[in-house]
């Protein structure tokens, strides 16, 4: 089953030619969470293939213009092309101020219900948990409340091993306990453990969503060894001044988080339109840590399972 990520947009306060807004897509089992939505996001999602009527949660960071401006637009497209299915909504209280502003000037009605969850401004509150995923906050440093998001899916069930099921004769109905956990004991009275007929279960994915904020180390330890992080280099070093007056990052001070928690892979966005060329921000985070990538709209990044060590 699928953990992808899909860029929208890219970019930093203002568009440009080539780079949109921030806004992504995070499928989880093809269950679909939209991350921030910056304006033209479903411009983006027609373009890219983004089906909206599969989006059931929308998490947005912050009130900055370009992580939250494309989304009553959205929203409005879902009432009128006919959504009657619900829709949670995570952010600041104050997004939904303006939300209800909006409705209520337009005389809308929306014909879904639009379940808000007002997000508290502390790391590793659970703001969202289903059956496969756990949803967690990141604090960000930034002019103005910041959260980012920290995604992970909760541990698999062990695996049956075939050959085993096959030597011992253990019958289909008894499978789905012993993928939980549960031994064998065959027609003679012994016991098989667990261990011997399962192999243990694949890792839990994860991915974690930096948005707007100065480099802040303390963060690392949220998000240590996750599979996928997304940090904003809107800078080249060169401009480190500028980042720290305007509360954002560079590229090598994302990498340098990255390189500290240990992560997977690194995911680098939110660039100025002063950087046409966004080559020297990779060439400057990969010289920190080199399984960087850029967020280049339209691109997907997968996290696979990993093996885990048998237990």
């Amino acid at each position: 089953m699928p953990f992808e990520v899909t860029i929208l947009g890219s970019s930093s306060a203002t568009p440009t030619l080539d780079r949109h807004p921030t806004a992504q897509v995070l499928n989880v089992r093809e269950r679909f969470f939209l991350l921030d939505c910056g304006e033209g996001t479903q411009m983006q999602m027609m373009r890219y293939k983004v089906r909206h009527g599969k989006i059931g949660h929308i998490f947005i960071t912050h009130l900055h213009g370009d992580h939250y401006l494309g989304l009553m637009g959205l929203l409005s497209t879902m009432h009128l092309q006919g959504r009657t299915a619900e829709l949670h909504l995570f952010g600041q209280q104050e997004l939904m101020d303006i939300i209800e502003l909006q409705l209520r000037l337009s005389r809308t009605q929306l014909r879904y219900s639009l379940v808000f969850h007002p997000v508290k401004n502390y790391s590793g509150d659970i703001i969202h948990e289903d059956d496969d995923l756990v949803v967690r906050t990141l604090v960000m440093n930034h002019r103005i409340p910041c959260t980012g998001f920290h995604f992970k899916e909760k541990p698999g069930l062990r695996r049956i091993n075939p050959d085993k099921i096959r030597e011992h004769a253990i019958p289909v109905h008894q499978l789905d306990s012993i993928k939980r956990g549960a031994d064998f004991t065959d027609s003679l009275g012994r016991i098989i453990p667990n261990k011997e007929i399962t192999f243990p279960p694949l890792s839990s994915r994860s991915y974690a969503y930096f948005s707007d904020t100065l480099y802040d180390e303390d963060l690392a330890s949220d998000v240590e060894g996750t599979d996928l992080v997304y940090h904003e280099a809107t800078f080249l070093q060169d401009d480190i001044e500028r980042a720290r007056t305007t509360y954002h990052s560079t590229a090598m001070q994302a990498a340098m988080l990255a390189k500290k928690a240990g992560v997977g892979k690194l995911i680098i966005g939110h660039f100025s339109a002063r950087y046409p060329d966004l080559s020297p921000l990779l060439h400057e985070a990969r010289s920190v840590f080199p399984n960087t990538e850029l967020a280049t709209e339209g691109t997907r990044f997968t996290v696979e399972h990993r093996e885990t060590v048998s237990i």
